[in-house]
């Protein structure tokens, strides 16, 4: 596709980190923002080595460039026709420094990774954008993000303590070393005399100094930040600055140290809902005065677009109603407490639609902001399918707040856009959403005439086109008409400066053409029902288990889309091949299928349940057959499967583990593609015993459902998860029954991650019959010892009919995590010093993740979670059938563990064999240490 090109970058940085195939370049063409950019070629950089040869390419051979971590751009920055450079995978990192105070991070570290890391110190990092869950450190530098709380005074610019960057000849600077500024000025001469004669004529220059001070008093991320020139002297003090917000058009940026702020945990939150625009706007200020640390607008339509989730006030909101969420925070109970009087003065002062009181309850704060922050989920899921979404920002000063905001609404109806108008009303940053299908012909044209009526709009109330999301491709073109020629000249003459070849970036902060915002915008085809939701915002790729290994959930749908373009407008095209043989390996068969991508989706998109059906279109008749029949026969394939994990452990210590691998490593790719043949991996544990507890069916107080993986896989110790289980129960004075043909039942959870439907449907109906029985008629729960499993039960009746699923709704299904939860004050527990916890996706998507907590909160004094606590990849037995999934999504969990803890707990077999593999520690249920420290 470019070879010439691809060579060159081949000929210095390692061959399988440069690629050009269609897949590749499909994945990463598109990000969150409303553009589309095919790169020629994508450069997995792992150093900085990689970024000085890109570079170096680059300017051989004029090919622009562009840095991408997580995507999340939502104007374009992360995205070119030339060469680009991905810089997320191989550039996580966290150092803590002076207890919390400071954080030296690398670009690819997720924000709230980081903020994690922080908590143990109460501390966080200034800038807290909504994207904060996936957008990286390298994003909020680089765009100078900033958020609900963060001001005009928490961001990047004003927390920046030190960062390395790597300029476009290869010179690598760390302001922080002590001979940085001389290091700067023999390094690049030009750049570093340059500076000083642009700050020299900024100074000169009184009515440009006096717009500069007057527009950084607001939030602003129009163009470059020109607000260095005033506040720093010396070239380096200059230029470090001028980088954040530069959006890779300046340097590259390594690593950056931020100064932290303190963690407010004691809040008082309520969302206020005002008859009209004007009178919420009018009350922006006390509320400021009173110390409110957030103060969020929605106007009506927003309000009504989630009127669902608004309760009892949603009888309160018509299209002219807007609310004000409000939050007071402080470090300490009594801070808050101090603040509360005036605050409970000023909301009683409000001409209010609906009583507002002060929520202290977390939940129903969180409740409030999933509100809010539930906008583009509102809006975007309900939008035309085959539109894209624009979320867009603007700054109204605080006294054109009202006016600005009513001018934005009538100027969204003047050209047809049914959008809503959120955002952070204390620094009057507001944003818009709107869908637009530039599928149409007009649809670029109407949208250039509405972008150049909003530049005019906002700056005849004297704002800013641009308040935290970056200049971008969208509002490149306007940055003369905002800041004036004088200014725009010098932000290009900075540009020069600095990119004397102009390969960063181009078209991002300084405009190629009057027209490039309406340029390579992207139409969204059709492709599938589960999937044309998708706003491709990237929020599902944090964690995602094959995210650094093939591709994520965001790249399947991509994937999918440009599949169905290609078959519709270019069905000759060659890239159809690949792309559909790329959907075997890379979109279907390494997805853990873990269901994690929809907590994350603002749209609640399960890339999953997609990947499940395609596994399904696979299968032929007798395939689904030999499934069925496998679910009427499950008890033999528990038999088969103990008895080869006993060949396995026999063979290993005869001819060696690694011998066991290879050779089945051999059969397992002789059968790639069908997802049949397992590999053998080292930790993989022997079978369990054939036989399960002895219980009694007289006053039990639930039925215990051993898991089958728990019935095939031994446990490390002396006991097994059942053993353990029942002993528990009967200390707590809760004893439980496990029937006596428990064994050939299962969740269907092996049928449905592989889409057998009709095996699927076949063990729904015999776990139901059986389970109708064993709890007469759903008078007792069913609890089971494996929380995948627990949530495997609990959607059997999306396969159950008539009276099958009547009768399902009528069982209780408890994860045992849940269940012992609730037992702990009746057992007499002698804890351990420090445990290590893996929650499992099952624990995260049924909300148990906190009672896991809670038991091994009562298990150790100190309780560990490695950041990020994402799923392990092992799906199942997706980690038998492909191990390099869990290899690639265990590692940056394993970086995190350390050894010599008093135990290393989950809540999962598959999981707790994953995470031992993983770390070379031995991983184990939750209730094998808890059944041990209550022996007495």
């Amino acid at each position: 596709m470019s070879g010439g090109l691809s060579d060159r970058l081949r000929a210095r940085i390692e061959a399988g980190r440069v690629l050009d195939d269609a897949t590749t370049i499909t994945k990463y063409a598109a990000d969150a923002s409303a553009y589309l950019l095919r790169p020629r070629v994508v450069v997995l950089a792992a150093s900085v080595a990689d970024i000085q040869a890109s570079f170096e390419v680059a300017r051989e051979t004029g090919v622009p460039l562009a840095f991408r971590a997580a995507g999340t751009s939502l104007s374009g920055q992360s995205q070119t026709d030339g060469i680009l450079v991905e810089a997320q995978r191989h550039w996580r990192g966290i150092t803590v420094l002076d207890d919390g105070a400071r954080v030296r991070l690398r670009p690819g570290t997720v924000g709230a990774v980081v903020n994690g890391a922080l908590s143990r110190y109460g501390a966080e990092i200034g800038p807290d954008p909504a994207s904060i869950s996936a957008c990286t450190i390298g994003g909020i530098v680089a765009n100078n993000s900033s958020g609900m709380c963060c001001g005009v005074d928490r961001n990047a610019y004003h927390t920046l303590d030190s960062l390395t960057f790597v300029l476009t000849d290869g010179t690598v600077v760390d302001t922080a070393a002590p001979d940085a500024e001389a290091t700067f000025a023999a390094a690049a001469p030009e750049l570093a005399s340059g500076l000083l004669d642009l700050r020299r004529e900024v100074l000169a220059d009184e009515q440009l100094r006096a717009e500069i001070e007057r527009k950084y008093r607001l939030k602003n991320t129009t163009g470059y930040g020109l607000n260095a020139f005033l506040d720093f002297e010396t070239p380096l003090g200059i230029f470090s600055h001028l980088l954040v917000g530069s959006e890779g058009t300046l340097a590259f940026i390594a690593e950056v140290v931020l100064r932290t702020v303190p963690v407010e945990p004691h809040r008082r939150t309520a969302l206020l809902l005002y008859p009209d625009l004007v009178a919420a706007c009018a009350a922006v200020g006390a509320l400021a005065g009173s110390g409110a640390r957030a103060i969020e607008l929605m106007d009506g339509p927003a309000l009504l677009s989630a009127a669902d989730d608004l309760g009892s006030l949603a009888a309160s909101v018509d299209r002219d109603t807007t609310g004000l969420l409000v939050e007071w925070r402080a470090e300490t109970a009594l801070q808050l407490d101090a603040m509360m009087p005036q605050a409970e003065a000023v909301v009683a002062a409000q001409p209010l639609l609906a009583p507002a009181p002060l929520h202290a309850d977390p939940a129903l704060a969180a409740q409030l902001w999933a509100v809010r922050k539930g906008m583009l989920a509102t809006v975007g899921g309900a939008r035309p399918a085959g539109s894209s979404i624009i979320l867009e920002d603007v700054v109204f000063p605080p006294e054109a707040l009202a006016e600005g905001t009513a001018d934005l609404h009538r100027l969204l109806a003047d050209h047809g856009y049914d959008g809503v108008i959120f955002g952070h009303a204390k620094d009057g940053n507001l944003h818009f959403l709107i869908s637009e299908d530039f599928g149409r012909p007009d649809a670029a044209q109407s949208y250039a005439r509405f972008m150049a009526d909003l530049a005019a709009l906002v700056l005849r109330h004297r704002g800013a086109l641009k308040g935290e999301h970056g200049t971008g491709r969208n509002m490149a073109p306007f940055v003369a008409d905002e800041w004036g020629g004088h200014a725009a000249d010098l932000m290009a003459k900075l540009k020069r400066l600095a990119d004397p070849d102009a390969i960063l970036n181009p078209g991002t902060i300084v405009a190629i053409s009057p027209t490039s915002h309406v340029e390579h915008l992207k139409a969204t085809p059709i492709a599938d029902p589960e999937i044309d939701r998708c706003v491709e915002c990237g929020f599902c790729e944090r964690g995602c288990p094959s995210g650094d290994l093939t591709t994520t959930p965001r790249q399947r749908i991509v994937i999918r889309r440009e599949l169905a373009r290609l078959r519709a407008q270019s069905p000759a095209s060659p890239a159809i091949a690949e792309l559909e043989a790329a959907l075997g390996y890379q979109v279907v068969d390494t997805c853990a299928a873990d269901g994690m991508c929809q907590l994350a989706c603002p749209v609640g998109i399960n890339t999953g349940d997609l990947v499940k059906r395609l596994r399904g279109e696979r299968h032929g008749p007798g395939a689904a057959r030999m499934a069925e029949t496998a679910a009427r026969r499950w008890e033999f394939a528990e038999r088969a499967a103990r008895a080869g994990l006993r060949a396995a452990e026999t063979a290993s210590r005869a001819v060696g583990a690694d011998r066991v691998r290879r050779t089945t490593a051999r059969v397992n790719q002789r059968f790639a593609g069908l997802d049949l043949a397992p590999a053998w991996i080292e930790g993989t544990p022997g079978p369990a015993p054939a036989a399960l507890p002895d219980t009694t069916e007289a006053g039990a107080a639930a039925v215990y459902f051993p898991a089958c993986v728990n019935r095939i896989f031994a446990s490390p110790g002396d006991l097994s998860v059942p053993e353990a289980f029942t002993r528990i129960a009967a200390r707590a004075g809760v004893p439980v029954w496990i029937p006596d043909d428990v064994i050939g039942a299962c969740c269907a959870t092996p049928w449905v991650s592989k889409g057998y439907d009709a095996g699927a449907a076949t063990m729904a109906q015999l776990m139901l019959r059986r389970a109708w029985r064993w709890t007469d008629a759903g008078r007792l729960p069913i609890v089971t010892d494996a929380s995948s499993c627990a949530h495997g039960l609990r959607e059997l009746g999306s396969r159950l009919h008539g009276v099958d699923k009547e009768r399902f709704a009528r069982l209780r299904f408890l994860d045992s995590v849940d269940f012992v939860a609730d037992l702990l004050d009746r057992l007499a527990i002698d804890p351990v010093e420090r445990v290590v916890v893996h929650p499992t996706c099952a624990n995260h998507r049924d909300a148990s993740a906190t009672g896991l907590l809670r038991i091994a909160g009562a298990l150790a004094r100190s309780v560990e979670v490695p950041a990020p606590a994402t799923c392990c990849g092992f799906g199942g037995d997706r980690g038998f059938l492909h191990p390099e999934l869990t290899e690639s999504a265990t590692r940056p969990l394993a970086a995190q563990v350390e050894s010599g803890r008093d135990g290393y707990l989950s809540a999962n077999r598959p999981c707790e064999i994953a995470m031992s593999h993983a770390t070379g520690e031995a991983y184990e249920s939750f209730l094998l240490l808890l059944e041990r420290r209550t022996r007495g």
